[in-house]
């Protein structure tokens, strides 16, 4: 039996450089012949471009040969991949699958090196229709299938799929990239050896690459391609490339290991678990706040796109006449205020800006400076845009901060007011109150200082520090100030303690005239041990793009310590492949379009410790026992005291894999699209371990609010346990309260392959478990809603395996368990 099957997808193998792979295999590279993008009944794309196939038998170029009899024939790990010669947006993808029903994942890519997933992985066979519902691709892949026909792109029905001219003249400087400016162009993107590195806005006609590569003579090529408003990009301009010779760069060493290793704080005799992390600042909800003028609370309700249905809580405060307002009544004292909110979009998109006035104990102070530049992404619900005429709107907050430039004692009030200066109309969700002072150097003799703000400035400092040969720089202290940086920062060849004044003080900011610049830092080899700490990474990130984009990029390293760092508009805080003995602790995530930290590739001995993750456009805290990128089991990892709200795409926690792992302490509130914690055994056709023979122990969970729809209306539930290709076993659930989810508090779930299961649920216990408040959702999905407890029935599983709860607490559900299935057992004792 078939089965729908939901993943959280553009990120596992998206992040991988996954072309060099592809072309150091030796693989087999045809000619397609592509149809014109105008014809709405034939194939996007114009002119030839590769079509390139991973093969055990019949070639590539027969998947597109106008004869479904005839097809590209491989192993499970056959893809074939179509390059549309520039990218544009696509209405559907319609492919001929001969023979058995076959685990299909369609992938999509703007620079061919980075894959992210346009549909879930599921069985499907004879002809089939995939929409993309106009997202923007340049190169299609068809992943998993071992035999394909015919694969047919077509371009969006509506709207500008036509993408502008490439950009001329592009030539170097030194090392800067000049162009000419293409008519009809929103802005353009920088790549380097295939890599995005920037992009820029439409006035721009240069970029300076201020990175250092290499230790031996290196070349990096440069091309820049233009970009529209509705997305669409141009073929690359022509290329041009830079050499630096030996000793202009950086050079590396031998990688040794840290012998420090971190390990899980332990806990007071007697003292009680708490669910979540303690953060030094609090957090008080605009709906409990006193509101006058005529302001209104909106909500509840669980709508995509809803100032109600995106707010904490499920309910915000609107602000849309002169005089409106809302108050807080201070719980502590505080010299610091953010709040998260949300403005009107431009009409063309690209954000608006706007000022809202503040008051304290009456008195007018500095104004919140807003804008809704990282907010507001439309159409396709797996690979969103910044074009309002893609369709329905998403991901329509963000946040501020203000100093406010003295100590407001507890007690105060501090009031958000439109006043007759601030236009705009304005959603309040919450505020935080945070008391904060600046750490000094700790040591003048052992921190060597920048002697500036500028990137330069940091890096000499960071190399001055490497190159000391007395023993007495122990590392890099960064003073308070505003810090201008364009690219990745390298520490490398021993390890570095790079310490901040604190997030409210040190700040890195990315370009503000650019979007998508991949900033932050990359530790080498023989930077093992070093420290990174008290700090803010303030990105220019405006959409999601797989690869660049995390602040820090680590692999093959390990004793690394990353604490108190505030990252938003950002990618990802942290993604670690095969990086061991690392401790994560302290630091506030908010408002990325990825992941909050991802540990993948055999990355074992870590401690996750008390950190919070808003809004993340992927799961907020995230183990992948993948196997691609190096490493082996994944085991020994500790997750402890993180809190998730708002993840706005995934899942707050979400475990693929691995054994001997502890996830405890856990808060999740308010998932908008997904289930609030997936263990899952999918292993989205890479490489990857399953769950066992170890066990991994989840304890103490809390799940407010969690769960959704997704991959065209798929339900998701408070805790999905979802058995699939790799083996499901070995699961410990100690302790989880689920309330109020969206749709069900907890579902099983198993993959199929034609009429076949994959691997069932196994040794899977879950003790202390209470759902309340999983109530009919009223909604499209009413008939799959209200269950404490689902068996994912025949249209979506069925579920196959067995569970066993201990000490099961079912409360105010529409119906506490739902099992219609002959192939799932529940029991409860």
């Amino acid at each position: 039996m078939g089965t729908t099957q939901p993943t959280t997808p553009v990120r596992r193998r998206a992040w991988r450089p996954v072309l060099a792979a592809v072309l150091s295999s030796g693989l087999l590279a045809t000619s397609w012949q592509a149809f014109s993008a105008e014809a709405a009944t034939g194939p996007a794309g114009s002119g030839t471009g590769p079509l390139t196939a991973r093969l055990s038998g019949d070639g590539a170029a027969r998947a597109h040969d106008g004869d479904p009899d005839t097809y590209a024939k491989g192993s499970a790990a056959h893809w074939v991949q179509a390059d549309l010669g520039a990218t544009r947006r696509l209405d559907r993808v319609e492919l001929a699958l001969p023979g058995k029903a076959q685990q299909v994942q369609l992938q999509g890519s703007v620079n061919g090196g980075d894959f992210v997933e346009l549909s879930d992985f599921r069985a499907r066979q004879g002809n089939v229709t995939l929409r993309l519902d106009g997202a923007p691709v340049r190169y299609v892949r068809v992943a998993g299938a071992q035999r394909v026909g015919e694969l047919s792109l077509f371009p969006a029905a509506s709207g500008d799929t036509a993408p502008p001219e490439a950009p001329r003249n592009v030539r170097l400087d030194g090392a800067t990239l000049r162009w000419e400016q293409v008519p009809g162009a929103s802005g353009y993107d920088v790549y380097a050896d295939g890599r995005l590195r920037t992009g820029l806005p439409t006035t721009a006609t240069h970029w300076e690459d201020t990175t250092a590569p290499g230790g031996t003579t290196h070349r990096t090529t440069y091309t820049v391609r233009a970009r529209d408003a509705a997305g669409n990009q141009s073929p690359d301009g022509r290329t041009a490339t830079r050499t630096l010779a030996a000793g202009q760069g950086s050079s590396r060493a031998a990688f040794t290991p840290s012998p420090a290793k971190p390990a899980p704080q332990p806990r007071r005799a007697g003292a009680r678990a708490t669910t979540g992390a303690t953060m030094p600042y609090t957090t008080v909800e605009a709906e409990s706040g006193a509101t006058g003028g005529g302001a209104q609370v909106v909500g509840p309700n669980r709508r995509i796109g809803d100032l109600a249905g995106e707010a904490s809580g499920r309910k915000a405060v609107t602000l849309k006449q002169t005089g409106q307002y809302v108050e807080f009544t201070t719980p502590v004292e505080t010299n610091t205020l953010v709040t998260r909110f949300s403005i009107p979009d431009a009409p063309g998109g690209g954000g608006t800006n706007a000022k809202l006035d503040v008051y304290v104990n009456g008195q007018k102070t500095k104004p919140f400076d807003l804008t809704s530049k990282y907010a507001w992404l439309y159409g396709p619900e797996a690979a969103p845009v910044n074009d309002p005429g893609a369709g329905p709107a998403r991901h329509i907050y963000d946040e501020a901060q203000l100093d406010l430039g003295r100590t407001v004692p507890a007690g105060s009030k501090i009031r958000l007011q439109k006043d007759a200066d601030n236009p705009s109309t304005y959603a309040i969700d919450f505020v935080d109150f945070e008391k904060t002072a600046a750490a000094p150097n700790p040591d003048r003799q052992a921190f060597v200082e920048p002697a500036g703000f500028g990137h330069q400035d940091v890096q000499n400092a960071l190399d001055r520090a490497r190159m000391d040969t007395t023993g007495k720089i122990k590392g890099v202290y960064l003073p308070p100030g505003d810090y201008r940086t364009s690219s990745k920062f390298q520490v490398y060849l021993k390890p570095v303690k790079v310490i901040g004044a604190g997030p409210w003080f040190t700040r890195f900011h990315a370009p503000a005239g650019q979007q998508n610049t991949d900033v932050g830092f990359r530790a080498a080899d023989g930077a093992g041990g070093s420290t990174f700490a008290g700090f803010a990474y303030f990105g220019n990130y405006t959409s999601r793009i797989d690869g660049p984009g995390k602040v820090f990029d680590f692999q093959n390293i390990s004793g690394i310590t990353i604490e108190n760092i505030w990252a938003e508009h950002m990618v990802c805080l942290y993604w670690g492949a095969n990086t061991d003995r690392t401790t994560i602790r302290n630091n506030r995530v908010r408002n990325t379009f990825a992941d909050g930290l991802n540990m993948t590739n055999g990355s074992s001995d870590n401690l996750v410790s008390n950190n919070e993750a808003r809004a993340t456009g992927d799961d907020s805290f995230a183990l992948f026992s993948a196997l691609d990128s190096g490493g082996g089991e994944q085991t020994h990892n500790v997750y402890e005291n993180l809190t998730a709200k708002l993840t706005w795409r995934a899942a707050g926690l979400a475990v693929y894999g691995g054994q001997l792992n502890t996830f405890r302490n856990i808060r999740v509130v308010d998932t908008l699209v997904y289930s609030g914690v997936t263990i899952s055994s999918l292993d989205f056709g890479i490489p990857m371990n399953g769950f066992g023979p170890g066990q991994s122990t989840f304890e103490n969970l809390g799940i407010e609010r969690a769960g959704g729809h997704f991959w065209n209306g798929q339900t998701f539930p408070g805790i999905w346990l979802y058995s699939a290709s790799k083996p499901f076993r070995a699961i410990r659930v100690k302790g989880a309260t689920i309330t109020d989810p969206t749709y069900h508090g907890i579902m099983f779930q198993t993959n199929h392959v034609g009429q076949q299961p994959q691997n069932p649920v196994q040794d899977t216990e879950l003790s202390d478990v209470t759902v309340s408040g999983a109530r009919k959702s009223g909604d499209e999905y009413n008939d799959r809603s209200g269950f404490g407890i689902w068996a994912n029935e025949a249209a979506g599983g069925p579920a196959v395996g067995q569970a066993v709860f201990h000490r099961l607490t079912l409360r105010d559900n529409a119906q506490n368990i739902r099992n219609t299935t002959s192939t799932f057992k529940i029991t409860v004792d």
